[in-house]
């Protein structure tokens, strides 16, 4: 009896990067895998009818989106009717119109807990760079200027840490910042029970969060509700002096709104690894020295991106097996 097809959809020249021996040796004993080679959106719909025809599974990264782009609704309907799982590496899948998805029954799952460290690695950097000022006085030392024009900056004990989505990462994040003698409150849809093991707070509404926090911690996914969702209103009722870290996506915040809390100093600070429009920057963004800035970095580590690549690898395997996808998207679990 043939193995099902499983495509593996991401860079087109290497594939897997971590796991290729898992790929060979647990996904090969349950599947023929496939490399993606098309090099345009049109090869690949026109690949979909030919060598791609009868593939069940797609693993899917981000770096897929160079040859044949985002996994939108025109893409999805000219998958073949024999995909059934579209599998992603990534905890955010913003990439894929999950809608389409599922009003054609293909199963999306992506990679939560794998990056959860990384990333709260990530934006504890993110806060104490920003408290500190250590970017601007980088620049200095590396510039031959010292500590000219560097004024003292902010310490980060007993400084209230606001993280919005109290996820797998916003727990991770917690309990590295709860070391620099942190406090954390936390928003919600509703409060997480049983409660963390670590000390926090839960406050009912993003506006009482805002009211408290001396660093707003942003970690919430992108879709249609969140987008911009951050924005005037929600800086306005930030303290004066605050700090905002993003480690979500830059279209949860209202980029302009952002800038102008900066450059009217309601803001102290800002620390951020995502962006609207990447990979440009904004050039108001860059020009701002009072800030720390980062090219998306959550998840780059050899480690973490093993983790991810395994766990796609996990659910493939699964769900080929009939135990169902271990990671599914949460609208489609609702």
């Amino acid at each position: 009896m043939a193995l099902p097809k499983v495509l593996i959809a991401g860079n087109t020249k290497t594939g897997l990067v971590w796991t290729k021996e898992e790929e060979k040796t647990k996904l090969g004993a349950v599947a023929e895998v496939l490399q993606l080679t098309s090099g345009s959106r049109e090869e690949f719909f026109a690949d979909l009818k030919g060598k791609y025809a009868d593939i069940v599974a797609i693993y899917r990264h981000n770096d897929s989106a160079s040859a044949v782009g985002f996994f939108d609704k025109d893409l999805i309907e000219h998958l073949p009717s024999s995909v059934k799982y579209i599998c992603h590496n990534g905890a955010g899948y913003d990439q894929i119109d999950v809608a389409a998805a599922t009003a054609r029954g293909i199963e999306v799952s992506h990679t939560p807990q794998a990056v959860d460290s990384a990333t709260a690695t990530v934006a504890a950097y993110l806060a104490i760079s920003a408290l500190r000022q250590f970017h601007r006085a980088e620049v200095n030392v590396r510039s031959g200027q010292w500590k000219a024009g560097l004024v003292p900056a902010r310490d980060p004990d007993d400084k209230v840490l606001g993280i919005v989505g109290m996820g797998g990462i916003g727990s991770a994040l917690a309990r590295r910042l709860i070391a620099f003698d942190m406090k954390v409150v936390y928003y919600n849809r509703r409060e997480i029970s049983p409660a963390p093991d670590f000390p926090c707070t839960y406050v009912s509404s993003l506006d009482e969060l805002l009211a408290q926090a001396d660093v707003v911690s942003l970690n919430l996914p992108l879709n249609d509700k969140t987008r911009g969702s951050f924005g005037k209103a929600q800086f306005a009722k930030m303290k004066k002096g605050a700090v905002l870290v993003n480690t979500a996506r830059g279209a949860v915040v209202d980029e302009q709104a952002m800038i102008d809390a900066l450059e009217s100093g309601h803001l102290f600070s800002a620390g951020l690894d995502v962006f609207p429009d990447e990979p440009n920057v904004n050039s108001k963004l860059v020009a701002m020295d009072n800030i720390t800035l980062l090219p998306h970095m959550g998840t780059e580590t050899q480690d973490t991106q093993r983790k991810m690549e395994l766990l796609v690898l996990d659910n493939i395997i699964s769900a080929l097996s009939g135990k169902g996808l271990l990671n599914q998207v949460a609208e489609q679990k609702a």
